[in-house]
């Protein structure tokens, strides 16, 4: 078997499989015409929470599955295989759980991770500014502590789905220049001065909107901040190295789609009496493609391995990330050239999983900011 899963866990197969078939079923016939009205259809969140796709690696406790990221990476590639769109809501949406899970008091956990898990809420992830996205430690909104709240203000853009979200954990400065000043806070729907601004407009991921967000005097209870004061940067990293894994596991699932295409594509389209599989411009093409996929697969599944054991992961996830987002443009890219002319046009899906891995190479860390970790790494410490 050329995409072989024998060597993955009875429960990694069974949740592959269980979001496989949903996939098919329920988002394939309708991506397109939704990527090209830029419908985003909140009833498939809720669908893929009753089947527990949700809130996998979410404790039990707080209405989870009490699974691993390697049985989330199974059902992230099986989604991203009939939508990237989907696939980054489900992961950017499990954002929020895993703050809460590892940095929230019970009380927050217990109020907002179970609708989370569910796929009742939705949740989005509020970091970037005009002025500080790849460094992300620079952001100005400023959250001013007034008695028992803070007083939030500023503008964030790049925010996914956040005109559907119910809960945003937003990033904002409650102190002075640098990481050290920067606070996480839970703020809610219901929350007034939380404004929409613009809708990004896009090359692909249509289905999930991208937001500008305008804090006005956004009143937020003490008891919303997350940890200590001081701590939003560590909280934010800690979520983007997890978030890795997801955007990993989503170009593996988008890469995966396009090969599946061009090999049937090759198989059935005939030149000069034969199909064109048989020629080695052709098959040496797709066995690269076939080889780079396995491999980005693997690191992929070894960030997983050290999350799931406790162990350090965050250079891992920037590899895993890296090499898989790499790998999805370039698969793409060559399926949509093995297609030829049929490929550049909307009759088959691979022009859209171009579209879709190519945003894969800049969210949660461009690769060049996840090659200044991976060569961070690599200095020698002093004697």
């Amino acid at each position: 078997m050329l995409f072989d899963t024998s060597f993955e866990t009875e429960g990694q197969i069974e949740i592959r499989e269980l979001a496989r078939k949903f996939s098919k079923d329920r988002i394939a016939p309708i991506v397109e015409h939704d990527e090209v009205t830029e419908t985003f259809r909140r009833e498939i969140i809720r669908e893929l929470g009753s089947l527990g796709l949700t809130g996998i690696p979410t404790s039990e406790n707080h209405g989870g599955s009490g699974l691993g990221y390697q049985e989330y990476l199974a059902a992230i590639e099986e989604i991203a295989a009939s939508s990237g769109a989907y696939a980054v809501s489900v992961a950017v949406s499990g954002l929020p759980q895993v703050i809460l899970d590892t940095f929230g008091t019970e009380a927050q956990k217990s109020k907002y991770i179970p609708k989370l898990a569910s796929g009742e809420w939705i949740g989005s992830f509020v970091l970037s500014e005009a002025g500080s996205g790849s460094d992300a430690a620079s952001l100005r909104a400023s959250a001013e502590l007034k008695g028992d709240h803070y007083v939030l203000n500023g503008t964030k853009l790049w925010i996914t789905q956040a005109d559907e979200a119910d809960v945003f954990i937003v990033m904002a400065r409650t102190g002075g220049p640098g990481a050290k000043g920067v606070s996480s806070f839970i703020l809610d729907r219901s929350m007034s001065g939380i404004k929409m601004g613009k809708r990004e407009k896009k090359m692909g991921m249509c289905i999930s909107h991208t937001m500008e967000i305008i804090l006005e005097d956004v009143k937020v209870p003490v008891s919303n901040r997350i940890a200590t004061e001081g701590d939003g940067m560590k909280i934010a990293f800690t979520a983007l190295d997890s978030g890795r894994i997801t955007i990993a596991a989503t170009a593996l699932g988008i890469a995966r789609a396009a090969i599946e295409t061009a090999i049937h594509h090759a198989n059935i389209r005939e030149q000069f009496g034969k199909p064109i599989l048989d020629f080695q411009g052709v098959g040496f093409m797709l066995s690269d493609m076939l080889n780079e996929y396995q491999s980005a697969k693997l690191m992929t599944q070894r960030a997983a391995m050290l999350k799931d054991s406790g162990k350090p992961f965050s250079i891992a996830a920037a590899q895993a990330k890296v090499i898989a987002t790499d790998m999805a443009m370039k698969v793409t890219t060559d399926a949509v050239q093995i297609l030829g002319g049929s490929g550049y046009t909307r009759e088959f899906p691979v022009e859209r999983h171009m579209r879709e891995a190519k945003m894969l190479q800049i969210v949660e860390g461009t690769n060049q900011i996840q090659r200044l970790v991976i060569s961070r790494a690599m200095k020698e410490k002093g004697n």
